[in-house]
């Protein structure tokens, strides 16, 4: 629909085979479920970039400063493979991949070489630092212009229909993140709205009570599936994971020891 739209794609598709094994050490060892998608989306561009000598890039928003993490880029447009490495990746280099696959598995999962970099001078920068980042805005021009399709109903762990619907591994993502930190999508989510002038902090506080919460345990069978494991390693791997100084283990559950006023 967005190509529809009027535009021209150069669109790189993962081999998903390579994608799932680094997912899978992304969530066993990291609980990062969706780390295979956010090295390549990373290490891909940089690396087409070099190959198609195109020296400025763009992305969308800044994640750190929009969902949660950390403020070193807020004064800046700009940021490297450093960075890409130590924010938005966590620290795993995809350098380590190269035990479990091969230099050819591991073309699009890869930085390009830092002479390469040095020798392009590509700046990478992210578009929120520019215009103030409201994705219901986006939703509504996408749906209008592009023919975005929203979910026939909200997301669990949160209030929406529309944002980051495009795989269920999200979902786990950001469950993940809640059991971790103790804020998950809907805390997200909503900070996004007060922002942007849609929610009251009291209204705020009063949905992330009713939806932080919730975990998507409608696809734990396909989760399964995809990491190849079974039902009860996942749930060892889930609570490998979880900050037991946030969380406590109840009739089955992680349940909050924390209450957010």
């Amino acid at each position: 629909n967005f190509i529809n739209s009027g535009y021209d794609l150069l669109q790189i598709d993962i081999n998903p085979k390579v994608l799932a094994q680094i997912d899978r050490v992304g969530l066993i060892d990291h609980g990062r479920p969706m780390l295979g998608w956010m090295t390549a989306v990373q290490t891909a561009i940089f690396k087409l970039a070099v190959q198609l000598q195109i020296p400025f890039v763009m992305f969308g928003e800044e994640g750190e400063l929009e969902y949660g993490g950390s403020a070193k880029l807020k004064n800046t447009p700009y940021y490297d493979v450093e960075d890409s490495i130590n924010l938005y990746l966590s620290g795993s280099n995809p350098l380590q991949y190269r035990d479990i696959l091969s230099k050819q598995e591991l073309n699009w999962f890869e930085f390009p070489s830092k002479e390469e970099l040095i020798k392009l001078g590509l700046k990478m920068a992210k578009f929120s630092y520019f215009e103030n980042w409201d994705p219901y805005h986006h939703y509504l021009i996408a749906k209008e212009f592009c023919g975005l399709q929203e979910s026939k109903q909200r997301i669990e762990g949160t209030y929406n229909n529309f944002a980051q619907t495009d795989t269920i591994l999200y979902n786990l993502h950001a469950c993940l993140m809640y059991l971790k930190f103790g804020f998950g999508r809907c805390t997200q989510d909503v900070g996004i709205d007060i922002r942007r002038g849609a929610l009251t902090r009291k209204q705020g506080l009063s949905l992330v009570k009713k939806y932080d919460h919730e975990f998507p345990e409608q696809y734990i069978q396909e989760y399964c599936n995809y990491y190849k494991m079974d039902v009860d390693e996942f749930n060892l791997i889930i609570a490998k994971h979880v900050n037991k100084d946030l969380f406590d283990f109840s009739d089955g559950k992680w349940v909050p020891n924390f209450e957010i006023v």
